[in-house]
């Protein structure tokens, strides 16, 4: 092989490796923009909540929730939201799952989680096994066994 065709074997594997480099990070980075766009509009349905139980005095019901679901920026991303309104009471801690979305990205940097909502208006992003373990802890055997159904 002279050093012509090496030179261009080594341009040739420098641009598939940068191509490859480039198209990963592109799909990470839509997975990363995805998970952002989805806490955004958890957050933004949190203020709703704080709104509407700070006038009523009451957390708004689920048929509330998913009326104002379609008018959230980024709702589209936010996927198929559980909400918890139905097993809180006025006993509630602030701590309370109020709802939660799964998210599975296939990144190399995002793992599989959850949105959570919690009853104080806080938006966290929890691992898979941390957000089970604390639902669990807050879940009332009555509700354990409808989710069954």
């Amino acid at each position: 092989m002279n050093r012509r065709q090496k030179a261009v074997l080594t341009k040739f594997f420098v641009v598939i490796t940068i191509t490859a480099l480039m198209v990963t990070g592109m799909v990470n980075f839509k997975d990363w923009v995805n998970r952002s766009e989805a806490l955004r509009a958890m957050e933004h349905m949190g203020k709703i909540v704080l709104r509407h139980r700070k006038e009523k005095g009451v957390i708004p019901s689920e048929s509330y929730i998913i009326t104002i679901k379609e008018q959230l920026e980024g709702h589209a991303r936010l996927g198929d939201i559980q909400y918890r309104a139905l097993w809180i009471d006025s006993e509630s801690s602030e701590d309370e799952i109020l709802a939660y979305v799964e998210h599975n990205f296939r990144s190399l940097f995002i793992k599989e989680g959850f949105i959570v909502l919690f009853l104080d208006g806080r938006v966290n992003w929890m691992d898979k096994q941390e957000f089970k373990t604390l639902l669990r802890s807050q879940q009332s055997p009555m509700e354990i066994e409808a989710l069954q159904k």
